[in-house]
């Protein structure tokens, strides 16, 4: 089974995805691509991208298996964890794999929407702004997805809404509450045991630090943790391959939800 990895800049679900394959020890070939230049959308040997298409992560990364596109930086993080004969970034409990499922889902649904715009905004718009017209409608016509394709389009023209900045910024800082709120009883991690939650939520969380530096004043316990995911070696072997500071490398994300 040739399996080939293609993943951004080590920040948002890139940084997810490689940390959890470190920790799997699973083979695959990496191929670092630049996703602001949609190299996402023409990858070699794809013969099912209904997955790369259409997937709700937006600019994520990519796993080719035999043609067939994967992607979900969750389902990843799962898929080398189950290939690992060592790796277990999942409870066996049901109920602690559920409840680190839904933690998972709250971080996707809710914190990397609002991290991706804002990230974008701060690091994005400017290179995109930048881009010759025919270069901007080339890269664009490449993408399947009519949302996805939308949200390019948006974050180059600048008519970011003010409403959903600041309610970004307040999923930040909402986020952050539950990190703080989940180490409180002294676990080092936010399940207990390290798990695909704690590069989840970290990936997409460092890079807000910078951006909305209030939501993370007088929150010790999450401050220690941030550290703690940060010195992790397969988290420190990432940001090590960077060349660069990785939480500028945004590239659009989650559309933002509708519902808050």
């Amino acid at each position: 089974m040739a399996m080939v990895l293609y993943h951004g800049a080590p920040n948002g679900p890139s940084l997810a995805v490689l940390a959890a394959l470190a920790e799997s020890g699973v083979e695959v070939e990496r191929r670092s691509i630049d996703l602001l230049a949609g190299e996402r959308h023409a990858l070699p040997g794809v013969s099912e991208p209904i997955a790369r298409d259409m997937g709700i992560e937006g600019e994520g990364p990519v796993l080719v298996i035999d043609g067939e596109a994967m992607t979900e930086s969750v389902f990843l993080a799962q898929f080398f964890d189950e290939l690992s004969d060592h790796s277990s970034l999942q409870p066996s409990d049901p109920y602690a794999h559920w409840e680190m499922m839904m933690w998972c889902r709250q971080i996707t649904e809710r914190l990397s929407p609002a991290a991706a715009l804002l990230g974008n905004l701060a690091f994005s718009r400017e290179t995109l702004a930048a881009m010759p017209d025919d270069a901007f409608s080339a890269l664009t016509d490449r993408i399947a997805s009519a949302d996805l394709r939308a949200r390019w389009e948006v974050l180059r023209d600048g008519a970011a809404d003010p409403a959903q900045v600041e309610d970004s910024r307040a999923k930040v800082s909402q986020a952050v509450e539950r990190c703080e709120g989940k180490l409180g009883d002294g676990r080092e991690w936010l399940m207990g045991e390290l798990t695909i939650a704690d590069f989840e939520t970290y990936a997409w969380l460092a890079g807000m630090e910078p951006l909305v530096p209030e939501a993370f004043a007088d929150k010790p316990l999450t401050a220690a943790w941030l550290a703690r995911v940060r010195a992790r070696p397969s988290v420190a072997a990432a940001l090590a391959g960077a060349g660069g500071d990785p939480a500028r490398f945004w590239a659009p994300g989650p559309e933002i939800n509708r519902w808050g």
